[in-house]
Formats: C-alpha cells, structure tokens, sequence
C-alpha cells in the first residue's frame, strides 16, 4: 500500500487536490482511499457525495471517510474510565457520561493517525490519499506518534515494567502504592498503536504532495513546509501549484498583476511545480474535479535518506548527512543529549536518536553546505572496539 499525505497553505484547495488526486488515481486501476478529518464535510463537496463516520463508495474503486472525532473520543474516555474504577472510587470521583462529553482540541487529529493505522493494516486499498490539515498543523500531527512514543519511554520505560511481579513487595518497603496493572497495560497499547502509525509514516511508500497557490505568500509557505517535512526525513512527491490562471487573462488591472505573480513565482519554482487550472468556480463533483487534471501519483518518489558516510581512513571521522532543503545557518542548533541529537532548524525542532555505530563517539563538529548538515563524529576510544 502507498500513502499519499497532501497539506499546504491554510486555503489553498488541498482538500480538492486531495479528492482530485484520489478519483484519477481510481479511474486508473487502483484501489483508493481518501480520508479527510475536517469537522465540515469538505471532502463530500468537492467529491459530489456526502461523506462521514461510515466509509462511502463514490465510484469505482474509490472509497471516502471523514471519521468521527467524537465518538473515538468517547470512546477512548468510556475505556479510561473502565480501567480506571478502582481509582476514581478512591478519589471520589464522578464519571463523565457519554452524552456530556466532547472533543478536546486535537481528537481530529488523533483520530486522523488512528483511521490511517487502520487503513494500513486492513490492507483493502492499493493508495490511501490522506487530505492532512493546513501545513503547520500537519507538520506538528506527522510529529505526534514519534514524540508521544519518547514521552512514554521516558516517562514508564520498558525495563520498567519488569517490576510489575515485584509491585506488593516494592509497595511494602517503599511505603507509598505502586503504579496500578492497568497503568502499565494502557501505556504499551498506546505504544503499540503510536508505533503503527510511525511505521506508516516511515514506510518507503509514504510521501508527501504539497499544494499552494503560486504567490508571495505560497512560496514562503512551501520553502518552510519543504523544511520540517525534511527534518521529518519525509519525502516530497511533487509539489501542485494550485488556481493557476490562464495566461489570456492577464489584463492592466488586478487579475493581470496577479497572474503575472503567478508566472514569477513558477519559474521560481524552476518547472518544479505541477499547475493545476482555476476553473473559475470551486470544483464540485467529479466533472470538475477530472477538468482539474490533477496529476498522478508519482511512483519514482524515493525515502529521503540519512546515511552515515565512513571516512575513517581518510580523516579519522564518521559523517552524519541530513539534507535539510532551506535550511539558514543561523537558525540551526544541534545538542547531544547522551544517544539522541536535538536538531533545531528555524521554527522546526526534532530528537533524533543517534544510529548505534555513533553512540560510541564523540561529536566533533557539524556543516552546513548545500542544503545538507554533516555532523562529523570521532570513536570514543574508551568505547570503541580495539584492533591489532
């Protein structure tokens, strides 16, 4: 199965491109998914069907689903509060019923991830087209599985659990109770479900197609997206310039000035772009959405890959290379924090953890040429393996 995550600038059509991108794929043979997770049926407008928490056949080989926040979350709240009894009848807690309960920020997205695992391990489609939030907020949702999956190792590590046989004894000496069963049982699901999730996400047939509409305003856009997404070691499958303008219908009055933007700003884009046309109206149902020629999927986009260079013979050094695309010397920071590396690169940050070959180094310097950063590491000679 390949996955097509599709974001861009707040208002730039993704979710049209995502639905565009998503029936040519079907009418070509594969079987196709695409998954939506806006509170208003966005999707279901563009596509011409009604779509929700039941996924729906919109044509041949082609299946919508836009799942419902509000349920998983309570869902998720009527198991917690299951699991937890014991506890909450200490407290003197009362329960939430079902009916008061609704979504905290974010249940979109959670349930987004969660529809995506399920997607993925269902295994029924050939392409799942994912229509993510603006990019932004879809650069901090792809973050989510990796960085809750360390809050949890860090928080109840799995050699920890080793103590659960020892939980009465430990509670007796130390005096104070032990964290409960159903505490350590909840924390290695959550970390099974987040590691299906970042299993999608690092999937060789996961990549992104970004869209924005050529100007100013959505160059700067793609230049940061293009940025975190790297960071992210997520590949870009093509980039969709979006409402391109004819060029008839340049004039001496504003619409002539904004398609002369438009033309700027694609041969910025140095033929990188895939234009796709302003119907002069928003595309409704599939006539429209096949009149946008959307492009196909892209089967040649290849992982983004972040290989350790072995130099040595050469200069007594292993070289890191991240290609981080935009990235400014001055707004980029590396700290070594025992195996992981913090890499900051202008608004984006991520822990990395060190591939084990340089947990046994030390860190001896770090570059940035061409939009690439090398970090140069040099053998602890305390941990490194002798030779003769």
């Amino acid at each position: 199965m390949r996955t097509l995550l599709i974001t861009g600038p707040g208002g730039s059509g993704r979710t049209t491109v995502a639905a565009a991108t998503a029936q040519r794929a079907a009418a070509e043979g594969a079987r196709t998914l695409v998954l939506s997770a806006d509170r208003t049926d966005t999707l279901g407008a563009a596509l011409g069907v009604r779509t929700g928490p039941a996924p729906v056949n919109v044509a041949p080989r082609l299946t919508a689903w836009r799942p419902d926040a509000a349920a998983g979350f309570r869902d998720d709240l009527a198991g917690f509060q299951e699991r937890a009894a014991t506890v909450l009848d200490l407290l003197g807690a009362s329960r939430l019923d079902p009916e008061e309960v609704t979504p905290l920020p974010g249940a979109e997205e959670l349930t987004l991830l969660r529809a995506l695992r399920d997607a993925a391990l269902a295994e029924a489609h050939d392409l799942v087209v994912v229509d993510l939030p603006p990019a932004p907020q879809a650069l901090a949702l792809l973050a989510l599985p990796e960085e809750l999956r360390r809050y949890l190792r860090r928080l109840l590590p799995p050699e920890r659990q080793a103590a659960r046989a020892l939980r009465p004894m430990l509670g007796r000496l130390a005096g104070v109770p032990m964290p409960a069963e159903w505490l350590y049982e909840t924390t290695a699901r959550w970390d099974t479900e987040l590691a299906a999730v970042e299993a999608v996400l690092a999937d060789r047939g996961t990549a992104v197609r970004l869209v924005a509409e050529p100007g100013p305003a959505g160059a700067d856009a793609i230049r940061d997206a293009r940025l975190g997404l790297a960071l992210r070691a997520l590949p870009v499958e093509s980039l969709v310039a979006n409402r391109v303008l004819p060029d008839d219908a340049a004039d001496d009055g504003p619409l002539g000035r904004l398609v002369t933007q438009q033309r700027k700003t694609l041969q910025e884009w140095d033929g990188a772009a895939r234009p796709v046309p302003h119907l002069g109206h928003d595309p409704r149902g599939a006539d429209d959405l096949a009149a946008l020629a959307a492009p196909a999927v892209n089967p040649a986009a290849s992982p983004v890959e972040w290989p350790v260079a072995d130099r040595l013979a050469q200069d007594g050094v292993l070289v890191w290379r991240l290609p981080l695309p935009g990235a400014v010397r001055d707004e980029l920071d590396l700290v070594r924090r025992g195996d992981e590396l913090v890499v900051t690169t202008g608004p984006f940050r991520r822990i990395v953890a060190l591939p084990s070959v340089l947990r046994r180094c030390t860190v001896e310097g770090a570059a940035l040429r061409d939009g690439e950063l090398c970090v140069r590491f040099a053998p602890d000679p305390g941990l490194w393996p002798r030779t003769r």
